[in-house]
């Protein structure tokens, strides 16, 4: 049976099946890869921006436009979600949150989180190799087209925000120059622009001051217990009793380092400031539900080969976070998760290296230029709200062409009469 874009990384190689033939198109100039190269970076730089990765454009247009198979698409969609987080997170690293004292990367939140989207990613991919295809196309046409509703509302209620402040600000600033003389004005112009030029160099400091370290570190034993974990599960057979274990010594790492984060918060020894004023003690319900959307935001990456983020900034943007604080910690959480599956696809030899390598460049370049065009017209017209419609934009085109192939798929099967029904995991 022909496997969907659904259908996740590891079950062909790890129950060692022969039967699946790649397909892979032989790399050359042409309207393929021009049309496919324009998706790429416009879909990059977007999804750069609302910290989303973009592997909802990536793998439908790998399919379509490119040539390649469903299940060949997933690893270098991977590549290019991983090239989209770092470069976003390397723009980052210097940047500073837009009210507070704090880096723009929320790093406690970020280890509240991650451990529980990998623990999601594993989860997700156990049930790809279980769930039919025509399961994850409905799960994935009502999650995306309710997520993109709920992020239109709050971008909409943002924006009205937005236009009261500046308004406020716009009056504010009128009266205070038909009070104050046009000869105390000019005295006052020039150490207004050394603060202003104060304010534009705090917004940017060194890496080494901005970084917690720490939590870093954290971040990354989980990544490297995941990665071990997992490379090692590719090694054994599937549903064995090795597999199995290696399976479960996955919660102790994920809940281990998220629980002692959670007792963190609740007991106010870390706080959580959304709004830039000083966070309060999470109560357990808040806490329970943040790490369950965690878990939920990995499932969904491993079932649809996404990274997360199109769950994860949503999830931030309606707690308080803003726009560009969810955004830069929603790709740092990618960046983890993205690379560790490029890495096991690289062992399993599952994607071209040319074609990967190119659009990997692709991503990394449009990135950047994502990061500094939008960056400058959120300074420029005082909307962080752009953000959240760029959101909006990428929900609604990824579940139209995710949902497309994967309606496509099912009409195809229904046609051969092939079997729709639950799949099991241990001959998937």
């Amino acid at each position: 049976m022909d496997t969907s874009f659904s259908q996740q990384k590891y079950a062909s190689a790890k129950s060692k099946r022969s039967d699946y033939q790649h397909l892979w198109p032989e790399m050359r100039f042409g309207w393929r890869i021009v049309v496919g190269s324009i998706i790429a970076f416009i879909a990059s730089a977007f999804g750069s921006v609302g910290g989303v990765g973009g592997g909802g454009i990536y793998v439908p247009m790998l399919i379509l436009v490119i040539g390649f198979d469903a299940k060949s698409s997933v690893p270098i969609s991977k590549c290019m979600i991983m090239g989209t987080a770092a470069s976003t997170v390397y723009c980052n690293l210097k940047r500073r949150h837009p009210t507070l004292e704090m880096p723009v990367i929320d790093y406690n939140l970020a280890v509240l989180i991650q451990p529980m989207l990998m623990l999601g990613i594993s989860i997700g991919v156990g049930l790809g190799g279980i769930l039919a295809d025509w399961m994850v196309t409905v799960l994935l046409i009502v999650l995306f087209s309710g997520t993109s509703a709920m992020m239109l509302l709050k971008g909409t209620q943002l924006w009205k925000k937005e236009t009261i402040a500046k308004k406020v600000q716009e009056d504010a600033a009128r009266i205070e120059l038909n009070d104050v003389r046009s000869e105390e004005v000019e005295q006052n112009r020039q150490p207004s622009d050394a603060s202003n030029s104060v304010q534009k160099k705090a917004n940017e400091v060194p890496v080494l001051k901005n970084v917690y370290w720490k939590e870093l570190g954290v971040l990354v034993f989980v990544w490297v217990s995941f990665l071990v974990m997992q490379i090692l599960q590719i090694r054994t057979t599937t549903c064995s009793t090795v597999y199995w274990v290696l399976s479960s010594m996955q919660i102790p790492v994920s809940v281990g380092v998220t629980l002692y984060q959670a007792v963190c918060f609740h007991k106010g020894k870390k706080v959580l400031e959304p709004m830039g004023e000083a966070g309060t003690e999470l109560k357990v319900h808040q806490l329970v539900l943040y790490c369950f959307l965690g878990v939920l935001a990995g499932m969904v990456g491993g079932l649809l080969g996404l990274g997360g983020g199109f769950i994860l900034g949503p999830m931030f943007l309606q707690i308080g976070v803003p726009p560009q604080v969810a955004s830069a910690t929603a790709s740092f959480a990618m960046m983890f998760s993205s690379s560790m599956s490029v890495i096991e696809f690289y062992l399993l030899k599952r994607f071209p290296i040319p074609y990967s390598a190119y659009f990997l460049a692709v991503a990394i370049v449009s990135a950047v230029a994502g990061q500094y065009v939008v960056r400058k017209l959120i300074i420029a017209l005082g909307r962080a709200s752009l953000i959240v419609f760029l959101l909006v934009t990428l929900f609604f085109v990824s579940a139209f062409l995710l949902g497309g192939v994967g309606i496509s798929n099912m009409v195809k099967q229904i046609q051969h009469k092939e079997y729709m029904g639950f799949q099991n995991l241990c001959h998937a």
